[in-house]
């Protein structure tokens, strides 16, 4: 997949963190032509329904639909044969699942997409990037560094044969090397240089996501919140562009 995408807009998705469709409609309509690929959160699908899909695909947008499925195996093979439908590139589940129940998933997406079509990409979500150490350890009693645990709940989503994961970039080399160049990874956390840290902790900035191997990467409130968000979003491409060269 990553060895197709030569644009580097392609692999850089929008966060669209807004609960209305006009809030969505005031943020992409300025940077209709700069963006190509956006991230459907929970607020966003919960509050506007499927319709938000087919709204973006009909702007000429590839989503990125996060619901971060987590169920039993069948309730989860159910849920992803229903989303195959609503036409998204991409969607996830909580590798915290288990191996069962992500195979169930990825199933029941393969079931769902259209004869003669290609399926979304189905991706695993590892540790959320708001997750430290602390709370890894003592709240959800999980041993260990957060790094081994990213890298193991990646090789489980290798094993369900699902096509990537959602970790942090600083996680990317580790995974690249236990799960090979081709599994894809997507990457949140991403802070261009002198943003806000908001509830993130294992952050980086888009030129460090990509040295770091990340095949995607996820912008959110930098883009969205900007005051002049083509402005941000062209000095961003630009400032990868000028650290691949």
């Amino acid at each position: 997949m990553q060895q197709q995408l030569t644009d580097i807009r392609e692999r850089m998705i929008v966060a669209l963190d807004f609960s209305t469709l006009d809030e969505v409609k005031k943020c992409i309509d300025p940077l209709q032509g700069h963006i190509r690929y956006v991230k459907v959160g929970m607020e966003l699908a919960y509050a506007e329904g499927p319709a938000i899909v087919s709204f973006l695909k009909e702007k000429g947008l590839n989503v990125f639909l996060d619901l971060k499925v987590h169920d039993i195996p069948n309730t989860a093979k159910g849920a992803m044969r229903s989303l195959a439908r609503l036409g998204a590139d991409m969607v996830n589940v909580h590798a915290a699942g288990g191996v069962t129940m992500m195979a169930a998933a990825r199933e029941g997406l393969e079931q769902g997409t259209a004869a003669g079509a290609a399926r979304p990409l189905l991706i695993g979500v590892t540790m959320l990037t708001s997750t430290g150490l602390q709370t890894m350890n003592e709240e959800l009693a999980i041993p260990g560094a957060v790094e081994d645990v990213v890298v193991h709940y990646a090789m489980m989503t290798k094993q369900a044969g699902l096509d990537g994961v959602v970790a942090s970039p600083l996680e990317v080399p580790m995974i690249k090397k236990a799960a090979g160049d081709a599994f894809v990874t997507v990457t949140p956390g991403i802070r261009p240089l002198g943003a806000d840290q908001g509830d993130q902790t294992r952050i980086t900035t888009p030129e460090q996501a990509f040295r770091l191997g990340s095949d995607f990467i996820v912008i959110g409130r930098a883009i969205t919140g900007a005051k002049d968000p083509v402005g941000v979003w062209e000095s961003i491409v630009a400032a990868v562009e000028k650290d691949r060269s």
